[in-house]
């Protein structure tokens, strides 16, 4: 670091390792769950492989939709594009939402297979995939808080002359949950 860089720089850099750090200790819970998942499926009641309903196919078709219409409102906003900006938030929010839908339709469609996440007609599978699925609804449930907050502050004219630091590592966090995401859709739908 140069100890020149002004006050503003050294807090943006501070701010971007800030989110990389959140990000890096998420993916190490991911990454902690998703290998207790492993080991725990040498056990005897072990469900070798459930079939996920096709609403999370959509669902993750949905999510990387978002990532794309996200990064075009960025571009928009350096174009200063403001409304082209501002509809692409909210797509990305429509996005995000029916992501949401169809993450639910999703555990409904388990469920009528007659896989249930808790009570005595459950099984520690669907117990893993019910918490790594609600987790990641988590943390995509701040990162559409996040997204409002984006689109409150570009109604408001916060993001002007460059000023795009927030917006720029809300993008970043955003598609780093879309990466996690088709992450674990592979890792359950292939593992078994």
């Amino acid at each position: 670091m140069n100890t020149n860089d002004s006050i503003s720089t050294k807090t943006n850099r501070a701010k971007k390792m800030m989110l990389w750090f959140g990000m890096i200790s998420m993916s190490m819970t991911f990454a902690g769950l998703t290998s207790a998942y492993v080991v725990s499926s040498s056990r005897a009641d072990w469900i070798q492989q459930i079939e996920l309903p096709f609403a999370f196919t959509l669902s993750t078709l949905l999510i990387v939709l978002s990532s794309g219409s996200f990064y075009g409102a960025l571009r928009m906003l350096r174009a200063n594009k403001i409304k082209e900006t501002q509809l692409l938030l909210l797509f990305t929010l429509g996005l995000a939402l029916a992501f949401v839908y169809f993450q639910f339709q999703g555990f409904n469609g388990i469920i009528e297979k007659g896989y249930y996440f808790t009570g005595p007609e459950s099984s520690i599978t669907t117990s893993y995939l019910y918490v790594l699925v609600l987790l990641h609804l988590a943390h995509l449930t701040a990162g559409i808080v996040i997204v409002l907050n984006i689109l409150f502050k570009t109604l408001k004219g916060v993001y002007v002359q460059g000023n795009t630091l927030g917006f720029e590592l809300a993008l970043t966090f955003w598609h780093f949950l879309d990466i996690l995401w088709v992450y674990l859709f592979l890792f359950v739908s292939f593992y078994g």
